[in-house]
């Protein structure tokens, strides 16, 4: 039998527009143990901004990154620079009050310019274009909702024009549009900032897993080969946080998986960056490939391990393509993983009051390329003594909106408890030989569990399918090939080595 993808026009396995480039750079593992004033644990936006920043500024810094620099949600990204956040600050408003709303604005806002003006200096070429950013709707209900997100634009200041008019190539009820915003190529513009970053002295190393941290005055990271670096300072910047400083980090964040294809279109497509106000959500701009334009279509997010057919994600939202932009020819698809806060705000700084030197980000809630940004110059200016205008709305501890986090929390948790429970009781009653090809599922061998995929060429892989970091039941994931977690969005491949956090341990191998 064939591969599932065989008979569609989606290319048979997974990458992204953005990897690799020509001037991505390749580092060493860490072979031996290391002393630094400051260690930043994972190679995406937020780690090697906050790793420039703090090099720039004379602190000695080391980068490690558990698989390749800028492998995981950076170089997955659609790689818009926006304060544009969908339907964002009404909901902010609501949770936290004007003030702290028009904060988050200005931050993004501020992100926006620190890219610009960074690339700039850097002389990095990244396809930085200035783009119209577009929140809109194409029918009644969201429309409504555009209308109060408008209200929430007028409340704060934001200059944005509300229009029944866009680019698009078909008709909108309403639309909101927030001019001088952008988009860029992330791994060209991140891998600049990493050159500079290297040449000012600093170090990288990839393959270098994160294991456990050494709590003291001299925190230490001890990856999974034993090698110790100590340092006076520690940015936890995983995606993830892969160790539990405050107890129930795992708890306060969701993790959300979303899905890109970059196809060409048979017309041309205009300018601009747009997110719908509509169910299901569909996120559009252009994009470069080689000199060609493409169009980069988003959507069909979903809890991570609670979908049972991803490939079906990739399949309307190719759908989409073809129905709205003519676009029949798909050169990449991908997905992509994010996690979700409490109350909409991201966590950046000090962990703890009592731990100021130990500090995380994360929570970006799919906007990574301003977030990200915002929470690396938080957790620099911490170390660095500075005072940063944005720490408090960011804090990792911070006490606003407790009700609205403390309904969350409980929704939250509550359906991980569902997927834990749900797991134990689902597995396929096929036996291993009846797998196809390019077919994965759970099933029993010789009365155990397990995890069980034949590839391509007919090999069978089994794994244990339960997840190394709290025991919840691995789910097939049939779209990207990979066992995820329900709970809190671990990931493994078919060789069940780690794709996605907070799990620091590889499935163990079935004989």
């Amino acid at each position: 039998m064939k591969s599932q993808f065989a008979e569609t026009n989606l290319p048979l396995f997974s990458s992204s527009l953005w990897r690799p480039v020509e001037q991505e750079l390749s580092f060493p593992p860490l072979a031996e143990s290391l002393k630094v004033d400051a260690v930043v644990v994972g190679g995406g936006i937020t780690g090697i901004t906050a790793a420039y920043l703090l090099q720039k500024s004379g602190v000695q810094t080391a980068l490690i990154e558990a698989k390749s620099i800028l492998s995981g949600a950076t170089g997955h990204t659609t790689a818009k620079i926006t304060s544009q956040h969908g339907l964002i600050y009404d909901s902010l408003i609501h949770n936290h009050g004007d003030e702290r709303a028009k904060q988050y604005y200005m931050a993004n806002e501020e992100a926006l310019g620190f890219i610009r003006e960074t690339a700039d200096l850097l002389s990095i070429s990244c396809q930085l274009r200035t783009q119209n950013a577009y929140l809109y709707a194409s029918t009644d209900s969201g429309a409504e909702k555009i209308h109060s997100e408008y209200k929430a634009y007028e409340t704060l200041g934001i200059p944005a024009e509300l229009t029944d008019s866009t680019p698009l190539p078909f008709s909108v009820t309403s639309a909101i549009r927030l001019k001088n915003q952008a988009q860029f190529h992330p791994v060209a513009y991140l891998s600049g900032l990493l050159k500079e970053f290297v040449s000012s002295g600093g170090f990288v190393y990839e393959h270098t897993r994160a294991a456990e941290l050494v709590k003291s005055e001299m925190p230490a990271i001890v990856t999974s080969e034993g090698h110790k670096v100590s340092a006076r300072h520690v940015i936890i910047s995983s995606h993830y946080p892969f160790a539990d400083f405050s107890g129930l980090q795992f708890a306060k964040l969701e993790p959300e998986r979303s899905y890109i294809l970059a196809a060409r279109t048979a017309s041309p497509f205009s300018e601009g960056m747009y997110i719908s106000a509509d169910d299901p959500v569909r996120s559009l701009r252009t994009a470069e490939d080689n000199g060609e334009k493409l169009v980069l279509i988003g959507g069909e997010g979903h809890k991570t391990g609670q979908t049972e057919d991803t490939y079906q994600c990739y399949e309307a939202l190719a759908e989409y393509g073809l129905k709205y932009l003519d676009a029949s020819d798909i050169r990449y698809r991908w997905s992509t993983q994010d996690l979700k806060t409490l109350d909409g705000v991201p966590y950046a700084g000090p962990i703890t009051k009592q731990q100021p030197n130990i500090l995380m980000t994360t929570g970006y809630g799919l906007w990574g390329m301003t977030n990200g940004t915002v929470s690396a110059q938080i957790a620099a200016d911490s170390i660095l003594g500075k005072d940063n205008p944005f720490a408090d709305l960011y804090s990792p501890f911070r006490s606003a909106s407790k009700s609205a986090s403390a309904s969350q929390f409980i929704k939250q948790n509550t359906d991980t408890a569902k997927a834990f429970v749900k797991g134990k009781f689902n597995h396929s009653n096929k036996d291993v030989d009846e797998l196809q090809k390019d077919e994965g599922a759970k099933l029993k061998v010789n009365g155990q569990k397990a995890g069980a995929y034949r590839d391509t060429a007919g090999n069978v892989t089994l794994v244990k399918p339960v997840c190394t970091h709290m025991g919840c039941d691995l789910e097939w994931n049939n779209g990207d090939r990979s066992w995820d977690c329900p709970c809190h969005g671990s990931r493994f491949n078919t060789d069940g080595e780690i794709l996605e956090g907070p799990a620091v341990k590889p499935l163990p191998k079935i004989d």
